[in-house]
């Protein structure tokens, strides 16, 4: 027996996710220190990356962010899908590096929120985040009942 979630719930959900990220875009962005500490042109460097890798985190961040919002089960998964290998890559770099107790902390737990939204949003066939929609017209003759010439 499984609870049944209000779809305003889930909606206001996911939008709650994407403005952490949106957020984690801005910061990536912003040229100077930022609430969260230093710039992230410095903190990339200290953690042995380009200071312009920053720009990329930034916009997989944003990308991933909107896809989230979308209301599709299959945008939803790539979206999640991409945060999960974004933020994997954060929580090997913060646990290497002696990072901040937020940042330690932090980037675990959106993991898992972001693997859990993933696995919500999973699709039935893996076809279907190539072809999503599947019409019963383009479906081969044999598979609608009919066979050759008989109607």
């Amino acid at each position: 027996m499984s609870a049944r979630i209000p779809s305003w719930l889930r909606t206001a959900f996911y939008w709650v996710l994407a403005a952490e990220f949106v957020i984690g875009f801005v910061t990536k962005f912003w040229p100077g220190p930022t609430f969260f500490g230093p710039a992230y042109s410095v903190k990339f460097v200290e953690w042995g990356f380009p200071a312009w890798f920053r720009f990329v985190a930034g916009a997989i961040e944003l990308v991933c962010a909107i896809l989230l919002v979308i209301p599709s089960k299959r945008f939803r998964f790539i979206g999640a899908a991409g945060l999960v290998f974004l933020l994997t890559a954060a929580v090997t770099t913060h646990l290497i590096d002696d990072a901040a107790l937020y940042e330690e902390v932090s980037a675990p737990i959106h993991l898992v929120i972001m693997a859990m939204v993933a696995l919500a949003n999973w699709p039935a066939d893996w076809k279907d985040l190539l072809h999503p929609q599947r019409d019963s017209s383009a479906a081969p003759a044999r598979a609608r009942g009919m066979e050759h010439g008989a109607r």
